[in-house]
C-alpha cells in the first residue's frame, strides 16, 4: 500500500470550515476520501456533484432546502463538487447557519471549482492539493535505490496511481490512452465557449515537443491559426486543470535578460508521452533531457506543496542564450539549477553569478535527484 501525503485528513478538518481537495482527475481524490470516512466517527453524509438532486438543492440558494439537506449531520462530504453551480455560496449557508459542522469538498478543476469558491469562503475554508504520486509518497513502497531503478517508467509513463499498480506496459498505456481520450479536457470542454477538444489537444502536442524551451504565443497561434488571446486564454485553462506548469522569465529589468517568453512544462510525464502517442524505451528516444527536466520540475512542485517550500519559481536566459532551467526566489535568497541527464556538473553563467552575488548554483542529475525532490 502506498500511504499519500494526506491520508490523514483529520488534522486538516475544522469545524465551520470547508476543507478544499483539488487535484488533476485519477490522482486519488475520491480514494482519499472514502478512505477517511470509513474511520471517521462523526456521522456523514458523502454525496456526488454528479447528483442532479444534489446539484438542484445546493445550486438553489434556498436555505431551508440546504439546511435541510445537512440536518443531523456532522460531515458533509462531496467528491466532484465543481459540478454543482455556486457551490460555494452553498457551503457558505451551511457553514454559517450549522454549529460545528464540518464540510469536505474534492474537485478536479481548479480554474471551476476555485472560481465558485473564492469570494463566498473567504475565511471559511482550507485548500489542498494532490498530485500524481510523488516520489517522497513511494518511499511508502520502494527504498531509494529501487526508485532509481524504476526513473526510466516515471520519465515515460509518469506517476498516476494506476500507472504505479499497473502490472505491465499495456496495462499503463491503455491507463494513459483512457485518460487523454476520456478524462484529460473533460472539465475545460464543460465550458460553454469551448466546444471541441482537437484545438486543445493540437496545443498540447505542440507544447509537448517543447518541453523546457521558450514559448511564444504567436507562434502557437499561427500554427494553430486562431488568435493568440484565444492561446493565451486555452493555456491559462489547461494550467488550472492539472495539466501543464508555466514557468516565466526572471529578470530585474536588466537589458540583457529575457522575461517576454515562458516555458511549459507537463505535470506529469505520461501524459505528455501520451498526447504525442510516444512510449519508446529511453535507448530509441532523443528527448530523454526533456524527458528528465520535465519529470524534475513536476516532482520539486509535489515536494515544495507538500512540504511548505512558499517562493517563487522561475527560469533565466540572456540574449546570448545563457540558460539557467530553474529559480527559485525563496527566503530572501535566488536559488538556481541546473538538470543534467548526465552525470557531468555545470557551472553558472558569468553574467548570472555577477548579476546577482546573492545566489546559489546547484546541478541536477540522475545521480543525486532524488535528493532534490524528495
Amino acid at each position: 500500500m502506498i500511504k499519500r501525503i494526506y491520508d490523514n485528513l483529520e488534522e486538516h478538518i475544522q469545524a465551520n470550515k470547508a476543507l478544499i481537495i483539488f487535484g488533476p482527475r485519477r490522482v486519488g481524490k475520491t480514494t482519499l476520501l472514502n478512505n477517511y470516512l470509513k474511520n471517521t466517527n462523526y456521522k456523514y453524509k458523502l454525496d456526488s456533484g454528479d447528483n442532479i438532486r444534489l446539484q438542484n438543492t445546493l445550486k438553489s440558494q434556498d436555505f431551508k432546502k440546504i439546511l435541510g439537506y445537512a440536518e443531523g449531520y456532522e460531515l458533509i462530504a462531496i467528491d466532484e463538487a465543481q459540478q454543482i453551480p455556486n457551490i460555494g455560496m452553498a457551503l457558505k449557508i451551511l457553514i454559517d447557519n450549522i454549529p460545528n459542522i464540518k464540510i469536505i469538498a474534492t474537485g478536479s478543476s481548479s480554474f471551476d471549482l476555485s472560481q465558485q469558491i473564492g469570494e463566498p469562503l473567504t475565511g471559511r475554508k482550507k485548500t489542498i492539493t494532490l498530485y500524481p504520486l510523488s516520489q517522497k509518497e513511494l518511499l511508502s513502497k520502494f527504498n531509494k535505490q529501487e526508485l532509481k531503478e524504476k526513473l526510466k517508467d516515471f520519465l515515460i509513463f509518469g506517476s498516476y496511481p494506476d500507472i504505479v499498480l499497473a502490472k505491465n506496459n499495456k496495462e499503463r498505456i491503455d491507463f494513459l490512452e483512457e485518460l487523454v481520450n476520456s478524462y484529460l479536457l473533460k472539465d475545460i470542454l464543460s465550458l460553454d465557449k469551448i466546444k471541441s477538444s482537437s484545438i486543445l489537444l493540437n496545443l498540447l502536442k505542440l507544447l509537448s515537443f517543447q518541453v523546457g524551451n521558450l514559448v511564444s504565443l504567436n507562434e502557437l497561434a499561427n500554427t494553430l491559426k486562431i488568435d493568440a488571446k484565444t492561446v493565451d486564454r486555452y493555456l491559462d485553462l489547461l494550467e488550472k486543470s492539472f495539466i501543464i506548469v508555466r514557468l516565466g522569465g526572471f529578470s530585474r529589468n536588466l537589458r540583457n535578460e529575457i522575461n517576454s517568453k515562458a516555458k511549459y512544462y507537463f505535470l506529469d510525464n505520461g501524459v505528455r508521452n501520451a498526447v504525442i502517442t510516444q512510449y519508446s524505451d529511453l535507448e530509441n528516444r532523443d528527448d530523454i533531457g526533456q524527458l528528465f527536466e520535465n519529470f524534475i520540475i513536476s516532482e520539486r512542485i509535489k515536494k515544495c506543496s507538500y512540504d511548505k517550500i512558499y517562493g517563487s519559481r522561475y527560469f533565466w536566459r540572456n540574449y546570448e542564450g545563457k540558460e539557467i532551467d530553474l529559480l527559485e526566489e525563496r527566503e530572501g535568497k535566488i536559488f538556481a539549477y541546473e538538470f543534467k541527464w548526465s552525470k557531468t556538473n555545470s557551472s553558472a553563467p558569468k553574467d548570472f553569478i555577477n548579476n546577482y552575488e546573492n545566489s546559489e548554483y546547484n546541478t541536477i542529475n540522475k545521480n543525486n535527484y532524488l535528493d532534490f525532490i524528495i
